[in-house]
């Protein structure tokens, strides 16, 4: 049987998963960041981006997160997401326009936006199109 740990992802609105895993890939701050069971303790936050659990039954878990903390102990990994959703709930149309309007204010610096803020909306979308392209590839219909 294969080596697992418990991991736990919370958003602000519900829990999103909770069960072992043998790995758990995060968007980590400085990159993606694989976790396994007995991982030296660790503390970052996370960015916009897809978090990959692969389960005992290698089957996988996808979870789109927009930020966030994480937090792993040897047995047990904590993702404490701003927003979470599940792979299968991710809206593509809404995420390419939210793309295309971020796109758009920061072109028209002359609008009455937050510059940052537009940059982060960007971020956003397209961490979400990516989720939705890694999920197509894992299971293709």
């Amino acid at each position: 049987m294969a080596m697992t740990v418990q991991v736990d992802v919370v958003s602000a609105e519900q829990s999103m998963f909770s069960g072992m895993a043998e790995v758990v890939v995060v968007p980590g701050e400085m990159g993606e960041l694989g976790i396994y069971p007995r991982h030296a303790p660790l503390l970052t936050r996370i960015k916009p981006g897809s978090v990959r659990i692969k389960l005992p039954d290698q089957s996988e878990e996808l979870i789109y997160v927009s930020g966030g903390m994480l937090e792993v102990q040897p047995h047990v990994v904590t993702i404490l997401a701003d927003t979470a959703i599940r792979g299968a709930d991710l809206d593509e149309a809404r995420a390419i326009e939210a793309k295309r309007a971020a796109e758009e204010a920061m072109k028209n610096r002359t609008a009455d936006i937050d510059y940052a803020a537009a940059q982060a909306e960007l971020a956003e979308a397209i961490a979400q199109l990516q989720a939705i392209s890694k999920l197509r590839k894992s299971h293709p219909h």
